[in-house]
């Protein structure tokens, strides 16, 4: 006899609603594995007890179960590479099982090196990306003569116009960039002693709301050539600056980003071993940093801002050009190619290829089918078991599975005591009856008199 506080005996080793084995075969009947519907002992009855038969559950322990609960939701959404697995057991059975395994082990490598070259592409997406390229400058100029029987008044006056376009020397088919895309400002300078101080500029400057275009024309009156001058600034993206003279000469650079002119200071510094052997944050100026920092010693952290006095605005490309109005000049188109950088075409298929779903929707539900394949060979694995012990001891077998699915049903329904006992006659006419019963009565009178109490109270008020 089990005391109320007492928990059925379980096996050493097996944990709580394990089935017994039997020769080398799991336990159970054919169908869903155990964890559904319980089956029951012919003669019991239904699993439904009385709630003063089960033992009261700790609010510690509610916690803990609703914790686990919570944990298995979690582990059903994400199944994890170890779902995949066929059972060793599974593999003896069929050995042609082994070249699925090959193709786990060869996914798992796949996925790793995939992984990886992921973590490379972000990383090499954080660095700027560009190539050399050559842009094909066309200057151009076409001269109206004046025509006295002209209508209006710009045909009857004589005009030129000035056209300045370029387009990068690729592979036709692939997307072309503006040409004003390449440049910051562009600056047309023509004869002053001819256009006067107010009329001698044509300026172009880029805003956040500029429209890119294809070129640029100027249209002006005269009948005489004109000399002009060009200033074009290209648009650096990461911008670059031209450095000081004397640091231009020291560092070998002339235009530069700003990473690159402190990377080429820090690779002067360790060349020369100016770094303090004590203080590693200081440097030791020899005299060539002495004249551009004025100072004899100072900190790396501090290279930055002293950097500001010594980056120039990069210079523009010049270009003198001049515009001829002579009918018999056979050479009014010039050309220049000037080295420009451009985005690499491979990140953006970097960028597409990280923001790509397509394939990782396609891999999951090929997933999802792997899993359901082996859960439905476990569970006929389960199945071919059960049947194979059957075929060798069916009496036997029979024997030892209602006994594992009794212990099951009382681990499952937490009841106190022992069916087997309880359903001889004798186990009542134990000592502890007399006083089960009498405490029984007690608590019967005790609820009957607790429901006559309410209702004269409802009946008095």
């Amino acid at each position: 006899l089990m005391g109320t506080g007492e928990r059925p005996p379980v096996r050493p080793g097996m944990p709580s609603g394990a089935r017994m084995p039997h020769q080398g075969a799991p336990m159970g009947p054919p169908g869903p594995p155990y964890g559904g519907s319980p089956a029951v002992r012919p003669g019991l009855p239904s699993p439904v007890m009385e709630p003063s038969r089960k033992r009261p559950v700790p609010s510690q322990q509610v916690q803990q179960q609703q914790q686990q609960q919570q944990q298995q939701q979690q582990h059903a959404k994400r199944r994890k590479m170890a779902d995949k697995i066929l059972p060793q057991r599974i593999r003896e059975l069929v050995p042609e099982s082994q070249a699925y395994m090959d193709l786990l082990a060869f996914e798992r490598k796949l996925d790793q090196t995939i992984m990886r070259k992921r973590v490379d592409i972000q990383e090499a997406l954080k660095r700027p990306m560009k190539q050399k390229r050559k842009l094909r400058l066309y200057i151009s100029n076409t001269f109206n003569p004046a025509r006295p029987d002209a209508d209006d008044s710009d045909g009857s006056i004589a005009s030129w116009e000035l056209r300045v376009e370029g387009k990068l020397l690729e592979d036709p088919g692939k997307q072309k960039k503006k040409f004003s895309s390449f440049f910051k400002s562009l600056v047309i300078e023509l004869d002053k002693d001819l256009y006067g101080p107010d009329n001698h500029l044509v300026e172009w400057h880029r805003t956040p709301t500029t429209q890119e275009t294809d070129g640029f024309q100027v249209k002006r009156p005269g009948d005489v050539s004109v000399r002009c001058t060009l200033l074009l600034m290209l648009d650096y993206q990461p911008p670059q600056f031209k450095l000081d003279l004397r640091l231009a000469r020291l560092l070998g650079i002339h235009t530069q980003t700003r990473s690159c002119i402190i990377q080429a200071l820090w690779q002067y510094v360790k060349t020369n071993k100016l770094q303090d052997s004590h203080d590693k944050e200081y440097i030791n100026c020899d005299k060539y940093f002495q004249q551009i920092f004025d100072c004899p010693r100072l900190k790396f952290s501090e290279i930055p801002q002293r950097l500001t006095n010594l980056l120039l605005p990069p210079d523009p490309i010049v270009i003198n050009h001049v515009i001829s109005v002579d009918p018999n000049d056979q050479k009014k188109t010039a050309c220049y190619d000037i080295d420009v950088e451009v985005e690499d075409p491979l990140k953006s298929q970097m960028s597409s290829f990280l923001l790509s779903t397509a394939n990782q929707q396609e891999i999951a539900s090929l997933d999802n089918k792997i899993h359901e394949t082996i859960e439905s060979i476990n569970q006929l694995k389960i199945q071919r078991d059960f049947m194979l012990s059957f075929s060798r001891d069916p009496k036997g077998y029979i024997q030892d599975w209602l006994k594992s699915q009794s212990r099951d049903l009382k681990l499952m329904t937490d009841v106190v005591g022992n069916p087997e006992e309880e359903r001889r006659a004798a186990f009542y006419h134990e000592p502890w009856s007399q006083e089960a019963v009498s405490r029984y009565f007690y608590c019967k009178i005790q609820q009957r008199r607790q429901e006559l109490e309410q209702a004269l109270a409802v009946r008095n008020t």
